[in-house]
């Protein structure tokens, strides 16, 4: 039994909740507009960039951004500044453009002051001053901080650590490298494998093939999990721009009317997850549309089709026929070497879909970029490989995986294992300025208060400088991401409890450990 992701609202500061109230509409629609990032990789300038902003491609409004967190001063933060100056928008933090393209609107905020630079160099603050590693906000040590929120009874059993991002230094840890059920947490082992595996421009790519002897018309699943039967694609694959184009290739050949058949060859091994029929995740299959959904919905859990490549196989006959070409009733099928291509259509880059993954918790985005890593690493792109190919990555980055166990690419097995310790050199590595590749693996992770599985939660002082991501199964909650600290610091964390009892409880208790960390002692 999976339990969803919770998000009870908490108790706000005033100020902040209505700051955060104010902003959220705004901050909805600037990610509706930039999502899925289609063309952008991420390559940052500078370290200041590339670990403390963590947030490229998000714009925080000026409400969140004083309340909650700094602004830019010291060039950090430059994500949200290039974003309003590619707008031709001005008013500070606030990126607003009045009717009369002023920056001002009736009501709206004021431009952002300048704050001190969101990460601090190698072994200072941002007044250049000296600072204890261990400590929070106010001198206080991190163990007398979070030891005592660690002992909360609704977290069971559990591991904890924190690292400092400009020097992977740990900061605090208990039981941090014992390996514990890791629930979504896992998703950002993933990232990293499938990332360091493919590069973050791969995109996947489903295709038609004609068999020229046979005259068979053979819809080749690339193993796409966002490819898309909706009218308006919201820039992914497009299952009828497909057909559209595989109608016009099949007329210019005087062909007009198929025998339709659909691969799925390119995974290995059974369809169904572990978890088995479950409204998380679908079939796991290298053909289907929508993620196999039965409504409109585009995230979270949902009535999922029975057999999604044959329903995607289906729509595809359809849109042909719109195109004035007639199709067979469709059935499983291989398509041989000696096929041509007709048409093909492509993903979002990786970057986008790691980004998307995370961001919404994606069980079947992390299935396919899970067999996709497989099939980079030279092994079977079934569960089996899987295991093998992201320890195998993850052993070939030199992060520290005695004791983990990786049988899915989603988390939905209860039988994967991850320390603390692992999770937070995950996050470190992908801070890594060396390693630009990785940083969707940061922009990706939900933000407190705004975006994905954390939208409903942090509307207290962590909003808009938490970013995590989120686990729940039965009797397991999770929490694992970056939090930037008033004096500057960007800290790396991850909390893990097992053989929890009460859902909610434990939630906030992992809550309590995140805040902690965002705003110091109260």
């Amino acid at each position: 039994m999976v339990v969803p992701e919770l998000r009870p609202w908490r108790a706000a500061g005033p100020r902040v909740a209505r700051a955060a109230r104010a902003v959220r509409p705004r901050f909805a629609r600037f990610a509706r507009a930039t999502a899925p990032q289609l063309d952008r990789v991420t390559r940052p300038k500078t370290w200041q960039y590339t670990a403390g902003a963590a947030t490229a491609g998000l714009a925080l409004a000026a409400g969140v951004v004083t309340a909650a967190g700094p602004w830019d001063s010291r060039g950090q933060r430059t994500a949200e500044r290039d974003r309003a100056v590619a707008l031709e928008r001005t008013g500070g933090a606030d990126h607003g453009r009045g009717p009369d393209g002023s920056g001002t609107t009736s009501g709206s905020p004021r431009p952002a002051p300048s704050a001190p630079s969101v990460l601090t160099g190698l072994g200072g603050t941002a007044d250049g001053a000296p600072r204890g590693a261990e400590a929070v906000p106010g001198g206080t040590p991190l163990a007398d901080v979070l030891g005592p929120l660690t002992e909360d009874p609704a977290l069971g059993g559990r591991g904890a650590a924190v690292v400092d991002l400009t020097t992977g230094e740990r900061l605090y840890g208990r039981s941090a490298d014992t390996a514990l059920t890791p629930a979504s947490t896992t998703k950002i082992a993933t990232a990293v494998a499938a990332l360091t595996a493919l590069g973050p421009d791969h995109r996947l790519t489903t295709r038609t093939a004609l068999e020229t002897d046979t005259g068979e018309l053979v819809l080749v699943g690339g193993g796409d999990p966002t490819l898309t039967a909706r009218k308006d694609a919201r820039g992914l694959a497009s299952l009828r721009t497909l057909a559209e184009r595989t109608a016009a290739a099949l007329k210019k050949r005087d062909v007009r009317e198929v025998t339709l058949s659909y691969d799925t060859t390119l995974y290995a091994g059974t369809e169904m997850h572990p978890i088995g029929v479950n409204e998380n995740l679908a079939r796991v299959t290298a053909l289907m549309a929508d993620e196999g959904r039965t409504d409109d919905s585009v995230s979270g859990p949902a009535p999922r089709v029975p057999d999604p490549a044959a329903d995607a196989a289906r729509a595809f006959a359809e849109f042909l026929e719109r195109h004035g070409v007639t199709a067979s009733a469709p059935g499983p099928s291989k398509a041989t070497d000696r096929a041509d291509t007709l048409a093909t259509v492509s993903s979002p880059p990786l970057s986008a879909l790691v980004e998307r993954m995370l961001t919404n918790s994606d069980n079947d985005l992390a299935e396919a970029l899970a067999r996709h890593t497989a099939l980079a690493s030279g092994e079977s792109a079934d569960f089996d490989g899987v295991s093998a190919a992201i320890t195998a990555r993850l052993k070939q980055l030199g992060l520290p995986v005695d004791g983990a166990r990786f049988h899915d690419g989603s988390g939905l097995d209860r039988t994967d294992r991850i320390t603390a310790g692992l999770l937070t050199a995950l996050l470190a590595e992908a801070a890594d300025p060396s390693r630009p590749e990785l940083r969707p693996v940061l922009t990706g992770l939900p933000v407190a208060g705004f975006t994905g599985t954390l939208s409903g939660r942090y509307t207290d002082r962590a909003a808009g400088v938490v970013r995590a991501k989120t686990g729940t199964l039965t009797g397991v909650n999770t929490l694992a991401g970056t939090v930037a600290t008033p004096d500057g610091r960007l800290l790396g964390f991850a909390f893990l409890a097992s053989d929890t009892t009460n859902a909610w409880e434990a939630q906030a208790a992992l809550d309590r450990l995140a805040t902690a960390l965002a705003s110091g002692p109260p």
